[in-house]
């Protein structure tokens, strides 16, 4: 049976469903349960929503790491899915369970003061030892399962690969749907039927999303360990200081270069030589009068130095898109405070606050298939190119609108306060008469904006990454993420200091959220003219395919 192909990819597509609904929903609801159910204050809360996310998306490093090195991209799917299951189960025995929690506090005067009863360790324990084995797992299904799907499309076959773009075009609209399916459905349950149900149905999906992919094993091609991508980086380091004195050669043949391993698909696939960072091009030089020294520390292939050279082109790629991720945590704490303040009736539904987040996920729930069908193919007709446009410029149009969403965030609270203001309610704690709908500019905008960026770096780390880091590859989009949420606490803490309080008076009607995301919409421009320069510097890896079987070559260069 032929493996691979769109039809071992549907096996990752829903898979991502139903792991995302339990995702997304407890995101949006975690914070209610730290401060209803397990009396942390506000601000304790906050910062554990924050640290568990961040958390989230930098252990997708230790994720990528282990799939690359010691298992299966599959099987690491599978192992970091248990592990989540496991996490939501501690945390679903906690919520049912009244002995494991807190008692409740029902004085709403002391849960305001922070004055309930407190959490002992052995409670705090289970909550953290629940909270951060669904981080884990999480974090490692985000670095295994983007790969998995993508590796059933060859990138040396170019009628394969040019499904690489469509395919993480679809995995996104895959976790588009279960987001939106978490902040609907899942929302509900924990509001209504309470989070200890939330949590049993979060278990129950994402046991289901690792039964259903294992269901695909015979249809998924397998990718094989080769070795830790941190050993071959210190490699090329290593053998780079050991032949700092020895001079480069004049040609290609001084230095050292061998085929790859062959794979199924019967083709080695080498890196050509590029001109940027010379200094590593040491680790390659054949040391011609110490005929011994040719262990991997003292040379290196050309294709392993320039391995290395991608991994360190990538370091400013990804942390000129770190910004982006800060000003998405604004949208999903600051818009759910705005939302609080307005009215949530939306044609006769009366909207939770939680389930604003919604808005962007239905925008991109259209245009994510209208970009990939049409909008695609008419770009691929003007340029040439099979993406339409290449990764690097659809992460720049992310980024451009990422910042027009700040602006129109600051425009639609300069306009929220004005109506406060206008019908006397600046102290009321009443829904001002402004319709929570008014969020949704800002929010779509940005669900455009996101949906350009993410998938514009999965696929780009993804396609430029060498094969034994694929995975690691994938997770630095998570790893920019990750730095966006911890960046988002120390900008909020700096700016209310320096700025004499914008938002110290706890009442967004007296403080200046619209000066902040203005702010935000001027560091968001600042950081795009960084990101024009680290793209502009940076080069696509060159690969130069050869047949095991005849002297055909085929030069393939990144897209």
């Amino acid at each position: 049976m032929e493996r691979g192909g769109m039809r071992a990819a549907l096996f990752v597509y829903v898979s991502t469903v139903l792991e995302s609904i339990a995702f997304i929903g407890n995101a949006l609801t975690l914070f209610v349960y730290f401060y209803g159910s397990m009396n942390f204050s506000l601000t304790k809360s906050a910062t554990m929503l924050t640290n568990y996310m961040g958390s989230t998306y930098l252990l997708s490093l230790l994720g990528g790491f282990i799939c690359d090195t010691y298992l299966t991209r599959f099987n690491s799917s599978v192992i970091f899915g248990l592990i989540e299951v496991l996490g939501y189960g501690i945390l679903a025995t906690q919520a049912f369970i009244d002995n494991l929690r807190p008692a409740r506090c029902k004085d709403i005067t002391l849960l305001l003061m922070n004055k309930c009863e407190k959490a002992d360790d052995g409670q705090t324990l289970m909550l953290y030892s629940g909270l951060y084995l669904v981080a884990l797992g999480a974090g490692g299904i985000k670095a295994a399962v983007p790969s998995l799907g993508a590796d059933q499309f060859d990138e040396k076959i170019p009628e394969e690969a040019v499904h690489i773009p469509t395919y993480f075009n679809w995995y996104f609209f895959s976790f588009v749907i279960g987001a939106i399916i978490g902040c609907t459905f899942l929302v509900w349950v924990n509001t209504n039927q309470g989070t200890d149900w939330g949590f049993l149905v979060s278990t129950l999906a994402v046991l289901a999303a690792v039964v259903f992919l294992c269901t695909g094993y015979s249809f998924l091609r397998h990718s094989i360990p080769k070795g830790s991508p941190l050993i071959r980086i210190a490699q090329v380091f290593v053998a780079a200081f050991k032949n700092r004195k020895l001079s480069c050669p004049e040609t290609i043949e001084g230095y050292h270069q061998i085929s790859g391993s062959k794979d199924e698909t019967g083709t080695d696939q080498i890196l050509k030589k590029t001109n940027q960072f010379k200094f590593l091009d040491r680790a390659a030089i054949i040391n011609t009068t110490d005929s011994s020294d040719t262990g991997p520390w003292s040379v290196c292939t050309v294709t392993q130095v320039e391995e290395v050279k991608i991994v360190v082109r990538m370091l400013p790629i990804i942390a000129s898109t770190i910004f982006l991720n800060t000003c998405l945590a604004q949208l999903q704490t600051f818009t759910i405070q705005q939302a609080n303040t307005l009215d949530r009736n939306v044609l006769g539904i009366h909207v939770p606050s939680s389930s604003i987040p919604v808005i962007p996920l239905i925008v991109m729930f259209f245009a994510v298939p209208l970009y990939d069908r049409f909008a695609v193919p008419a770009l691929r007709k003007l340029t040439g190119i099979p993406t339409g446009i290449r990764q690097l410029q659809r992460i720049g149009v992310g980024l451009v609108l990422g910042s027009l969403s700040m602006v129109v965030a600051g425009y639609v609270e300069t306009r929220r306060k004005r109506v406060a203001v206008h019908h006397n309610m600046v102290d009321s704690p009443n829904p001002l008469p402004m319709n929570v709908m008014w969020l949704g500019f800002q929010y779509g905008v940005f669900g455009i904006a996101d949906m350009f960026t993410l998938v514009g770096l999965l696929d780009f780390f993804y396609s430029e990454s060498s094969a034994g880091m694929k995975s690691l590859g994938t997770a630095f989009t998570w790893f920019s993420s990750s730095m966006g949420y911890f960046l988002s606490t120390v900008i909020v803490n700096v700016v209310d200091d320096v700025s004499g309080g914008w938002l110290k008076s706890n009442n967004l009607n007296r403080d200046k959220l619209n000066y902040y995301f203005y702010l935000f919409a001027g560091l968001s421009t600042l950081n795009f003219g960084f990101y024009l320069l680290c793209s502009t510097w940076y080069r696509y890896k060159d690969v130069e395919v050869k047949e095991l079987e005849g002297e055909n070559k085929v030069e393939m260069g990144g897209v």
